[in-house]
């Protein structure tokens, strides 16, 4: 009784000798408790779970976050050295507790996948035990057990069906198939047939749509298919987001080069003869400035604010780092049922009078014959009609649902005709006939037979056919147009229905097929699919124009998943389509070779699923996965971003998603990416703004120290630039507007990191620039504010370390590091474009720049606080001075741009 035993390969007979148990009685009470000693409860293994403390714990290994730790408990040394105390430390220690616990509060989504996949247990089941019919509770059940089925009833566990009548079993959330299996009893020859194609099995978390059946329990808890699914949820490791792999790597990158520096300048300055402690406490500042502590906040809130825009655009992200891997995708894997269909079988064609007619109101008034068809197919119906909310809904299997809905659209209501034509007898669908036959009183007082079903069973019932509203004799020539339009319509992968009628006197004595289903009129067909969404069309091709490949994967037939892909633009004419079979052929290897030439994938179970997006991430791609089914689950969680849908999404997918989308529009995946597009690049605003001023920070301190001049900045301006004029601006960035271009841009390159080149070299010469502008109001200071009379420029260069006054040029160097940080924050806000194109768009970023400057004014002009800070009141000259030399940057820039911007226009 092993994990590979293929169950539907083996007989009815076999199965019961296998698993040692009754056809008729099923297990004995004694035995089931035996076999339940052995296999364990029909549950899913619970993974341990790990404590808020350990979550906790593990956010503190981002690399950043432990240079930052270093940083505060080096801050807190030396300001304890210094008499300072304890408020630098003790601000980036705050910084750093509140993002452990934001993402603290966003773990265990596995825990939450198992704790769904348990909901979806049937919590009892009816069985045969001792001969005798019990209904116990579900993880009771044990291999061997004989299970009864009715309609309406969750399959409690792996069943190999031994009793079918008329059993159909809707898959969906487990194969991806939008419609209710057929069952059967009969043995399956061919070996490794796929799980949407063994129709003598009942999954569990199935359930059952229509008829009545039994099985023998053949698979309980983890080793049915849908444990398999919770064993993969549990087994598929957490990965990092790209932002979070670049801000590690920035991280790593910033706290080598603070290391470098403060040796560099403690070596430096102990050369030149200074104060060993001062020039460590030196080298420390500066360290601690090349590092932006506020960034890992910055990050997270802009993530946040980002969540909140989408909950407003119908996608609620349970993961921060999420929203920005969608910017990064550059694949998107999407179940098709649910997803990118309307998860409802829709009447789209029907065959009349000898046509092919699209479904439209108008064609009704056209065609008498339609109302002959519709009335058929909706009295020879077991679907059920009522009025909810002012609104016309149905219940039963989807086939007969998508006929009463089409009635409805054409307003002959199921419930007004069957009081008009009652039924008075039935003989009901099964799989040897494939048909169902209703008969119906008519308008004159006698019976009219109703049937439908597959054609070639229909047409062998008929010797006639209604044209024109004439009945005609059906000759071989009828046959075969009929026959080729049914070849047309299947070839557009739509399920067809054909129907029939006849009037009779009087009922027969024997209702049954031999005596009722013989000398039909035929009427015509109906052609039905699930169809695709309205709105993912355009969807699919903005997916395109932003260099998204989409890839539809799913467990439904190829021919099905071709005409749909085909239909939205995921696929093109000649693009590759593969099943399950085919996949589970190739290698991973050669999977990984194949998987951007093809489009589709058809018929594929939960394994296939991963295999796929794992070749996608293998090749370098960022994959969003997007679905609704049990099936998706392990798929969902393993993508670098999963999209479960929030109606029709069952709980597991929920859990196993990055990204609910509440809508269950897949247009709404492509706002999404929009968004994480828009965040990722406001990170990168606010990475730059805050690393040029930080770098202007440094080549103050770089220049000065080895030059041996007096220090332009003491430790308390530059805690006050970090933590004032860095934040505040940095985190206005966060809702900065989206480029109008956004969207026909490329992904972002998940390989490259943040620091690329051209973006190091813009922070490097941003930040120089920075610098050399607050040492030029250093160098003002120190002439206005000392005797120096009689000397010449250089002699005055060589003097800078001997002058006595250097408060007004520390104060004015703080003035215009800090000041300069506030006109630099418009320049960051585009590469290209002016800083004055759309200047009042992000009106947050105004808003922050007021307290930033009435905080710096305050600090400057208030003669109480100049001792705190160890500076000087300015006068009006050098207040000029400090009022150029801040406005300079957003002057020079501006200057930068316009010549980029004629060089480009030349080109074209």
């Amino acid at each position: 009784m092993g994990t590979e035993t293929a169950y539907y390969n083996l007989t009815i007979d076999q199965v019961a000798e296998k698993l040692q148990t009754s056809l008729e009685n099923g297990l004995s009470t004694e035995e089931a408790k035996k076999r339940l000693e052995i296999h364990g409860y029909n549950e899913f293994e619970k993974k341990k779970k790990r404590g808020i403390l350990y979550k906790f714990i593990q956010q503190f290994k981002s690399f950043m976050i432990i240079v930052l730790l270093a940083a505060a408990i080096i801050s807190g040394v030396v300001g304890c050295l210094r008499g300072e105390g304890f408020t630098d430390a003790l601000i980036i220690l705050f910084i750093v507790i509140l993002n452990a616990l934001i993402g603290t509060i966003q773990e265990a989504k596995a825990e939450q996948s198992l704790e769904a996949l348990e909901k979806m247990s049937a919590p009892q089941c009816k069985v045969i035990r001792d001969g005798q019919v019990e209904v116990i509770e579900s993880r009771e059940l044990a291999p061997g057990d004989l299970v009864v089925l009715d309609t309406g009833d969750a399959i409690p566990a792996d069943l190999r069906l031994t009793e079918t009548v008329n059993l159909k079993i809707q898959d969906a959330a487990l194969t991806g198939e939008s419609i209710p299996e057929e069952k059967f009893t009969e043995v399956i020859e061919q070996e490794n047939t796929p799980l949407g194609d063994r129709d003598n099995l009942g999954f569990s978390s199935s359930t059952v749509t229509y008829g009545r059946g039994k099985g023998i329990v053949i698979e309980t808890g983890m080793k049915t298919e849908v444990g398999k699914i919770a064993a993969m949820i549990q087994s598929v490791p957490e990965t990092k987001t790209p932002l979070q792999e670049k801000l590690d790597k920035l991280g790593k990158f910033l706290g080598i080069g603070a290391l470098v520096i403060c040796i560099f300048l403690f070596i430096v300055g102990v050369l030149y003869g200074k104060n060993i402690t001062e020039m460590f406490m030196t080298a420390v500042s500066l360290a601690a400035a090349a590092i932006p502590e506020g960034l890992p906040a910055v990050s997270t809130i802009v993530l946040a604010v980002g969540v909140q825009r989408l909950v407003k655009k119908n996608a609620i992200v349970r993961t921060l780092p999420a929203v920005e891997t969608l910017g990064s995708t550059t694949v998107i894997c999407s179940d098709k049922t649910g997803t990118l269909t309307q998860n409802r079988m829709t009447v789209v064609k029907i065959y009349v009078d000898g046509h092919t007619l699209g479904v439209s109101e108008e064609i009704r008034e056209k065609d008498p014959g339609i109302d002959a068809l519709l009335k058929t197919l909706i009295l020879a119906n077991d679907a059920k009609l009522r009025i909810d909310d002012g609104e016309w809904k149905t219940t039963g299997d989807p086939t007969e649902t998508a006929l009463l809905d089409l009635g409805v659209r054409f307003r002959l209501i199921k419930n007004d005709l069957e009081n008009e034509f009652p039924r008075i007898a039935e003989i009901p669908f099964d799989s040897e006939r494939k048909m169902m036959t209703t008969i119906n009183k008519n308008e004159s007082g006698n019976l009219t037979i109703h049937t439908k079903g597959g054609l070639d069973e229909i047409l062998s019932c008929c010797d006639h056919v209604l044209v024109d509203g004439q009945v005609k004799t059906l000759t071989e020539d009828a046959k075969t147009q009929i026959r080729e339009a049914n070849v047309e319509m299947a070839g557009k992968a739509l399920r067809v229905l054909a129907a029939a009628t006849k009037d009779i006197s009087a009922l027969p004595e024997k209702i049954e097929p031999s005596t009722i289903e013989t000398g039909f009129i035929f009427i015509g067909m109906a052609g039905m699919i699930d169809p695709p969404r309205g709105e993912v069309k355009d969807a699919v091709e903005k997916c395109r124009t932003a260099g998204i490949k989409p890839v539809m994967i799913t467990g439904d037939h190829k021919i099905t998943a071709q005409a749909i892909a085909l239909d939205l633009g995921i696929m093109y004419p000649g693009e590759e389509s593969l099943t399950g079979a085919d996949v589970e052929k190739m290698t991973d290897d050669e999977l990984l070779k194949n998987v951007h030439s093809v489009a589709v994938y058809a018929r594929v179970s939960p394994e296939h699923k991963v295999r796929i997006v794992n070749a996608f991430q293998r090749s370098g791609n960022i994959v969003a996965m997007t679905g609704d089914g049990v099936n998706d689950a392990p798929a969902l969680k393993l993508a670098d971003i999963g999209c479960a849908m929030g109606i029709t999404g069952t709980d597991v997918s929920k859990e196993a998603a990055d990204v609910v989308l509440t809508d269950d529009n897949f247009a709404t995946i492509v706002t999404a990416v929009e968004e994480g597009r828009r965040i990722y690049n406001n990170i990168l605003k606010a990475i730059q703004f805050m690393l040029s001023t930080n770098i202007g920070e440094i080549v103050v301190l770089f220049i000065a120290v080895p030059a041996n001049w007096i220090s332009p900045l003491l430790p308390i301006h530059i805690l006050w630039i970090n933590l004032v004029t860095d934040s505040l601006p940095a985190l206005s960035l966060s809702v900065d507007p989206a480029d109008a271009d956004i969207m026909q841009q490329k992904p972002v390159d998940s390989g490259q990191g943040i620091m690329n080149k051209a973006f190091a070299t813009r922070i490097f010469l941003q930040g120089t620039m920075i610098g050399l502008l607050s040492l030029t109001a250093y160098i003002i200071g120190m002439y206005t504010s000392n005797d120096v009379q009689g000397l010449g420029f250089v002699d005055f260069m060589k003097r800078m370390s001997s002058f006595p006054n250097v408060v007004t040029a520390q104060t004015m160097t703080f003035a215009v590091l800090a000041l300069s940080q506030i006109t630099h924050v418009f320049n960051v806000r585009s590469t290209y474009h002016s800083a004055f194109k759309g200047f009042f768009s992000n009106k947050l970023l105004l808003g922050a720049i007021f307290p930033v400057v009435a905080l710096m004014l305050i600090v400057l002009e208030v003669p109480a606080l100049h001792g705190l800070f160890k500076i000087t009141g300015l006068t009006g000259e050098q207040w000029m001075w400090v009022t150029g030399l801040s406005f300079a940057p957003l002057l020079i820039m501006e200057t930068v741009k316009g010549l980029e911007r004629l060089l480009n226009k030349n080109k074209s």
